[in-house]
């Protein structure tokens, strides 16, 4: 036997064998991010037919019908250039179509989607402003809570009680594709801009701005806040680099056939609706100021960080809606409060120990919270489980004994507020719409609304109202409570809830 024979290999320490099943743990923020995501759907899910839901589904129910050309959603009328015909409108049409679904219920089913789309935008965003664990779930509790001390429920704004009510319209997934947006962007602005995910960016831009005009102004803003934030040295050549995405913008919104979107700026008819958003700026916004410190320590830090820049442009603009009287640029109130809803976000997760100046942002934002949820906690807590008084979302009474009785396509003659809003969403039509639409003139709007208000006068002559009835081709009339109206007709119904009358009007006699 050789030496080299009876050489032992080296004896090494065992290792112990590895578990090759990783063990998955979920994060803080997919946790408080999905029990959010949740409760919302949930309460979202039960919450009646209200506010802006029916205009939204009467569109989906109009494309469903025909989505080469549908019809005005409210009107019994050409609906060419109605602004509701955005891509996320006629996307729900298709799927209603396809599926036989009922427009409301398409609609109904997306406030989920909406929220999920909204709850991981936040949770992507944030995480591009820092690495902190806690960060993204701080920012998600600032986002919804911290609005102001009496809620407000206003299409695209996110405390807890507008989206309650407003979580499957488009606003809401207008406001979660800016966080998708922001973060693309973000990304971009890191590692250099190239063509292609600029393009791409520029389609989720186009998208963006064909859904909720506005709502896309104030997320233009965050990209180029973004964009020149994360520069180190301002240059032209590299501010260049992302033309590709502006272009791609413009050009694919400026070919959706439905509307022209870039005629919408110098429209006013909404301006008087929107005047509510600058008369109550503590009510509404106050406790976003919690965050005002953080947001100046970024300023001392940086002037040019992405959420001071994003701030300082959102406070122009809505001041130019104030001094000129445009008063719908109140809507980029919407993504305004972002910069300080996420500095403080960003604050709060930053380790201990904290200096001296930041300890008291605890009890600050402490304070803050806690008047977000008294405020907010009513839109989705049912009065019974709540030991002290708070304000509740009104529930709307049902308009199924309405919608049982009138087929869809009909039109109705009444002036009921719940009723003009509910309706809709049934396929059911008005003689006046319920909101101004740019796509019918100004001079037919308000001959409308004097054809309604006319035939409700009791002063009016029996033979003008049948030239009422006869031009609108209104088939039935829904009086209020309260409302005593000579009519020619049958009365088929009446709700004990809300008190109101529903009448089957006869078809007036032709005019020789």
């Amino acid at each position: 036997m050789t030496a080299t024979e009876t050489r032992q290999p080296p004896r090494f320490p065992s290792r112990p064998p590895r578990n090759r099943a990783v063990r998955w743990r979920p994060g803080p923020y997919l946790l408080v991010g999905g029990a959010c995501w949740l409760l919302l759907a949930v309460v979202t899910w039960h919450t009646p037919i209200a506010s802006d839901f029916g205009q939204h589904a009467a569109a989906v129910e109009q494309v469903k019908a025909n989505w080469r050309h549908p019809g005005n959603p409210l009107l019994k009328a050409p609906g060419t250039g109605s602004p509701y015909y955005s891509p996320y409108i006629v996307l729900l049409g298709l799927v209603a179509k396809a599926t036989g679904t009922a427009g409301w219920l398409v609609l109904r089913w997306c406030g989920a989607l909406n929220l999920a789309v909204l709850v991981a935008g936040v949770g992507a965003y944030t995480k591009t402003l820092t690495g902190r664990r806690w960060a993204p779930v701080y920012a998600l509790l600032a986002f919804v809570l911290l609005w102001g001390p009496k809620a407000a429920e206003w299409s695209g704004f996110c405390g807890v009680w507008s989206l309650t009510r407003g979580a499957s319209y488009p606003s809401t997934f207008a406001v979660g594709l800016s966080f998708v947006l922001w973060t693309g962007t973000d990304r971009l602005a890191r590692h250099g801009a190239r063509a292609l995910p600029c393009m791409g960016l520029g389609l989720l831009g186009a998208v963006l701005l064909l859904i909720h005009p506005v709502t896309a102004l104030a997320a233009g803003v965050g990209v180029a806040a973004i964009v020149a934030g994360r520069q180190r040295s301002w240059s032209w050549r590299a501010a260049g680099g992302w033309a590709p995405t502006a272009a791609v913008a413009v050009a694919l919104a400026a070919a959706w056939p439905y509307f022209d979107v870039f005629a919408l700026a110098g429209d006013t008819s909404l301006d008087y609706l929107h005047r509510k958003l600058y008369q109550h700026p503590f009510p509404w916004y106050g406790l976003a100021a919690a965050g005002l410190p953080a947001l100046l320590w970024r300023a001392r830090q940086r002037l040019r960080d992405p959420l001071v820049v994003m701030f300082a442009a959102d406070t122009v603009i809505a001041g130019y809606g104030w001094l000129s009287a445009h008063y719908v640029y109140g809507r980029v109130f919407a993504l305004a409060l972002v910069p300080l809803q996420f500095s403080l976000a960003v604050e709060l997760a930053a380790p201990r120990p904290w200096p001296r100046a930041r300890r008291w942002l605890v009890p600050l934002t402490a304070v803050a919270v806690c008047c977000g949820l008294v405020a907010q906690a009513g839109a989705v807590v049912p009065r019974r489980y709540l030991p002290v008084a708070l304000d509740h979302p009104r529930r709307w009474h049902s308009y199924t004994w309405v919608t049982d009785l009138v087929p869809a396509g009909d039109v109705v003659l009444t002036d009921g507020y719940a009723a003009t809003h509910v309706l809709p969403a049934y396929g059911i039509f008005l003689v006046a719409p319920t909101w101004p639409d740019p796509a019918i003139p100004a001079a037919e709007t308000a001959r409308r609304f004097a054809a309604l208000y006319g035939y409700l006068d009791p002063r009016t002559p029996t033979a003008v109202r049948r030239q009422i009835v006869r031009r609108y081709d209104a088939r039935w009339l829904l009086l209020t409570r309260g409302q005593d109206v000579p009519y020619e007709g049958q009365s088929v119904a009446w709700s004990q809830d809300s008190q109101e009358r529903l009448i089957r009007l006869y078809e007036p006699p032709r005019e020789h």
